[in-house]
């Protein structure tokens, strides 16, 4: 199997937890970002992530993806989410402040999908028309925009160390943890203790890289 994705995208990333959660057999593939036609071709529409089967088929939607993934050989490993509505309004929430911090930052560290100045120039396109601001002030604004992140970030108090559940993962966790991993990206972030050690075993346990290395 392959599965068509980018780095940067929390949607790609739900995917890919399952795939090291489990430790399935399945190639990862980095579409370049501007290359529409290559995403439409095979699900008729500009999706990623997206699974090619076995039998050569696609498919898309990130949640379809994972769950596809869970329930193979008929031994799924993911438990019930309990938070879905916890987690949505706070992604929702912070959406903003942390697309406007997000986003420059990723055409600042060497990302698969921005390998070709096409595809960078189409994010930044895109992503400036989403954000009203362009990449240099979003960037320059960094301090003020923490200053208003780092409060919602302490009012994550409904996190489950998967260390508490033996180490098992559950769909709040393909919910949450792709944003708040993307988020380590930024240089100065602070998480709260909690927070951070849940990125951490959650990290661990999926084989899902963190940004501390390159963040900015």
């Amino acid at each position: 199997m392959k599965l068509f994705l980018f780095d940067h995208c929390p949607y790609c990333v739900k995917a890919m937890m399952v795939v090291g959660y489990k430790q399935l057999d399945v190639e990862y593939v980095f579409l370049q970002n501007h290359d529409v036609q290559a995403r439409i071709e095979k699900v008729g529409a500009n999706l990623v992530p997206i699974l090619q089967k076995a039998d050569g088929s696609y498919m898309a939607e990130s949640l379809d993806i994972a769950s596809y993934l869970d329930q193979i050989a008929d031994q799924p490993m993911l438990d019930l989410a309990r938070l879905d509505s916890v987690i949505n309004e706070w992604i929702t929430k912070t959406k903003q402040l942390s697309s406007a911090l997000m986003y420059p930052r990723w055409l600042k560290i060497p990302l698969p999908e921005f390998q070709c100045d096409e595809a960078r120039d189409w994010f930044t396109q895109k992503k400036t028309q989403t954000m009203g601001i362009n990449f240099d002030t979003a960037y320059y604004n960094t301090a003020e925009y923490l200053n208003r992140l780092h409060p919602q970030l302490e009012k994550i108090d409904w996190l489950v160390l998967p260390s508490e559940r033996h180490n098992r993962l559950n769909y709040d966790d393909i919910n949450i943890f792709p944003t708040l991993r993307n988020l380590t990206v930024i240089k100065d972030i602070q998480f709260p203790a909690t927070v951070r050690q849940y990125i951490e075993e959650v990290s661990t346990i999926t084989g899902i890289h963190l940004f501390d290395d390159v963040a900015v």
